[in-house]
């Protein structure tokens, strides 16, 4: 297991060290971004804790765009990242990301 979503590997907010007091553990597993990119769609099934199931968009091409202003919703055809307030390197890779 790589990414790990547990606190033991934290310091404590004293700074010292954790000691190690079991092994990792399958709950506690995290897992690599989508960085879903634009192009053709390609989604990717996850399977999740309780055998339930999480899409990876890994390629979109049209999404769901709100305009709290005209008070409208629309299904809209994507062709650039020309800006995210969060990152740059989002908009230098093409990364899409919800809420930006």
């Amino acid at each position: 297991m790589g990414i790990s979503r547990d606190h033991w590997h934290k310091r404590r907010k004293t700074g010292g060290k954790r000691k190690p007091i079991r092994k990792k553990r399958k709950h506690e597993l995290g897992r690599p971004a989508a960085n879903t990119k634009i192009g053709a769609k390609r989604v990717h099934t996850v399977r999740t804790r309780g055998g339930n199931a999480k899409y990876r968009a890994l390629r979109l091409d049209h999404g769901n765009f709100s305009w709290g202003s005209e008070c409208c919703t629309r299904k809209t055809r994507l062709i650039d990242v020309v800006y995210n307030a969060s990152n740059n390197e989002l908009v230098r890779t093409k990364t899409l990301v919800k809420n930006a």
